[in-house]
């Protein structure tokens, strides 16, 4: 009995050693886990291919668009604000010390001259203040957004040159010498700062990036997202920028439209806010003794400098009725 007894408790000690090491699982579980994780490898791959083909549809690109859009207009509102962006807009190499230096002496100039002309001394500080932080900020806005619409005028034929480049089999940076050299200012040496960008080893958007920085257009706006998605999705550049030049020429029709249409509103605001300043003006002429009380008189001063402020709030208010953002 005893060796009997010993072979039982040896293969019950052998079983469990082995039911031990071996998990508990019989062939058939090791099996159907192995199909599971089959099935979750290929359920995997079959939802990664599924998100690819989704990243390609229209939907999903209109929405990457969306993105962008918004991106590059946070970034613009950032940047926009700022004196040095606004110099670089009005494509003026002065420096921000040299900008407010020269405000420092118009305003010094004005206080002076409203002083020799016998004004009250608060008179002559706002027409300081008013000469010193307003006219030159003015003038710069004044150039900046006379370059930026020369620009927009000029870049829908920029983009049809790429487009009829990339058909011909021109490179895309063969194409921006081109624009360089046949385009006028400020369209052509803009382009010419991109090549010169791109020759020294930047890549395309952040070229793209430095210019829309100084030339902050919409329609160069569109550019940049449009070559930014091309990159990223892949596609027919050539009909991406074909289309996109007929949207440009499409805006430009609009805008010009809505110009038209609100052209009566404009002269009307015109008439409106130069009436005052007329009259004024023609009273003065007839009957100088009558208006040279509101300049040499305190309460006359002081009456100038409310209606003033009052006119140019009126003016503003106007303005921005008439202003349509296309």
């Amino acid at each position: 009995m005893l060796p009997v007894l010993a072979a039982i408790l040896a293969f019950i000690t052998i079983g469990g050693l082995g039911w031990v090491f071996v998990g508990g699982d019989d062939s058939s579980g090791r099996a159907v886990k192995r199909a599971e994780a089959m099935g979750m490898g290929q359920t995997k791959a079959a939802r990664i291919k599924a998100a690819k083909a989704e990243a390609n549809t229209p939907e999903a690109r209109r929405k990457a668009i969306e993105i962008q859009l918004k991106e590059a207009e946070r970034k613009e509102r950032k940047a926009r604000m700022t004196m040095a962006a606004r110099l670089k807009h009005a494509g003026l190499s002065v420096s921000i010390r040299t900008f407010w230096l020269i405000s420092a002496g118009l305003g010094i100039v004005a206080t002076l001259v409203a002083l020799v002309f016998g004004l009250h001394i608060f008179v002559a500080i706002g027409a300081g203040v008013a000469a010193g932080l307003g006219l030159p900020r003015w003038i710069v806005g004044f150039i900046g957004s006379g370059r930026m619409k020369k620009f927009g005028l000029e870049f829908p034929n920029a983009v049809d040159v790429i487009v009829r480049g990339i058909k011909s089999g021109l490179p895309v940076h063969d194409c921006f010498k081109i624009i360089a050299k046949e385009s006028p200012a400020p369209l052509g040496p803009e382009f010419a700062k991109l090549v010169e960008g791109l020759g020294v080893g930047l890549t395309l958007p952040q070229a793209l990036e430095k210019m829309y920085e100084r030339i902050p257009t919409p329609e160069l706006k569109f550019f940049t997202i449009v070559i930014a998605i091309q990159q990223k999705t892949g596609g027919n550049l050539a009909e991406a920028l074909g289309n996109l030049s007929a949207v440009l020429r499409a805006r430009r029709m609009m805008r010009e439209k809505v110009k038209a249409l609100s052209s009566e509103a404009l002269a009307s605001a015109g008439i409106i806010g130069a009436l005052p300043p007329l009259v004024m003006a023609l009273v003065g002429l007839t009957t100088p003794a009558y208006m040279a009380l509101m300049f040499t008189d305190i309460r006359g001063q002081i009456m100038l400098l409310g209606s003033a402020i009052w006119m140019g709030a009126g003016i503003f208010v106007m303005k921005r009725m008439i202003s349509f953002k296309i």
